[in-house]
């Protein structure tokens, strides 16, 4: 357990930052792993989703839509020849990861891509044809 720290010369926010809460709050990820970052646009023709996952390859994601709920996640296991081996110290994890999006009903589920390139997996989910603004057109009076 950490020391606690001298309110005389920090402020007592402080001691809610090195206690030991918080560091169990770090670990009770457990096996879930840690969630990676994501960024969410939006342009006329649909929104793209693109996740930061450096390390994951393609194969170790899973998609899945179901009741309007878009589903990503990978798993990583460790190879069987890591496991033969006795190791002094080893860092290397292999995590699980789930992150879900509500989908709105103006996306055409039947029509969302994948790819993964350079440690980024983007998801394109394209908007229903009749849910895309169309430009304004002038109509001639005569």
């Amino acid at each position: 357990m950490l020391a606690k720290i001298n309110r005389n010369y920090l402020p007592a926010y402080w001691d809610d930052f090195f206690n030991d809460s918080f560091f169990n709050q770090m670990k009770s990820t457990g096996d879930m792993g840690i969630a990676p970052a994501v960024n969410v646009s939006e342009d006329d023709k649909g929104y793209t989703i693109k996740v930061a996952a450096p390390g994951i390859q393609k194969k170790d994601f899973q998609l899945e839509v179901d009741n309007d709920v878009l589903t990503i996640s990978s798993e990583q296991k460790a190879s069987n020849e890591e496991q033969k081996q006795t190791f002094l110290r080893r860092e290397f994890s292999f995590q699980t990861f789930k992150r879900s999006f509500h989908l709105p009903e103006t996306i055409d589920q039947k029509q969302i891509k994948a790819t993964h390139e350079a440690g980024i997996f983007t998801l394109t989910l394209p908007k229903k044809e009749e849910e895309i603004q169309k430009a304004p057109r002038q109509i001639e009076v005569k």
